[in-house]
């Protein structure tokens, strides 16, 4: 079941404090729009009855969908929660044919929902983004190439979230001057990952929850 709870939350604007309502863990089999409200963001918003402001507020939260057996820990400040997660991944293991995954901040989360709702596997997707800023740096500015569409100027350490699949494509955004630019990458990449990832005993990840993004990628490809 989703928990809530209270928390005191400081607006950032006028800096007055109000008790707010925070999920502990969210359940989507309970709230069939829990999920667009968490990938919108809404469910981490909150606005002050003061000035209005609308703030986005940063805690600990399990998501779980019983239906797509996976459950995604939302843990943002590298707490030490070590036990609580032991029991939840043993009681996963129970339930059997789950997938388990840490996300770092509320970014992660969505796109993580993105990548499993698209059917996807996200270590295949990360080598992926790989690529992508790889070629980016060989560039030093986004040109355009042959593996991707990179028209928009975009450093290589330039945040890079996948969004969609559209027309065999992969969809990916990332910051450009002040907007949001997107670029599409051939699903036959994303074959040739899920090559290298069955190829490489270090991509294949161990039991429990487990954190996959550029920065894990970073420590098992040489």
């Amino acid at each position: 079941m989703s928990l809530v709870k209270k928390a005191l939350a400081r607006c950032a604007r006028c800096g007055h404090e109000h008790v707010i309502t925070i999920y502990k863990s969210i359940n989507t089999a309970e709230d069939a729009d829990v999920e667009a409200r968490v990938l919108n963001g809404s469910l981490f918003m909150w606005s002050c009855p003061d000035c209005g402001c609308k703030n986005l507020v940063s805690y600990e939260c399990l998501y779980h969908d019983p239906a797509k057996k996976r459950m995604l820990w939302l843990l943002p400040q590298n707490k030490d929660n070590s036990l609580e997660m032991a029991s939840v991944t043993r009681h996963a293991q129970l339930l059997g044919g789950y997938t388990l995954r840490i996300c770092p901040d509320l970014g992660s989360l969505i796109e993580k929902i993105l990548i499993l709702n698209a059917g996807l596997n996200d270590v295949a997707v990360e080598i992926c983004k790989y690529v992508i800023r790889g070629e980016w740096a060989q560039q030093g500015r986004a040109a355009g190439s042959s593996t991707a569409d990179t028209r928009v100027d975009a450093p290589a350490d330039a945040p890079l979230h996948f969004h969609h699949v559209e027309d065999d494509q992969l969809v990916f955004s990332y910051p450009s001057e002040g907007q949001m630019a997107s670029l599409s990458l051939g699903k036959n990449v994303y074959e040739d990952a899920l090559g290298i990832l069955s190829r490489n005993p270090s991509l294949q990840l161990g039991e429990g929850f487990q954190r996959v993004d550029a920065d894990w990628l970073a420590t098992v490809i040489a």
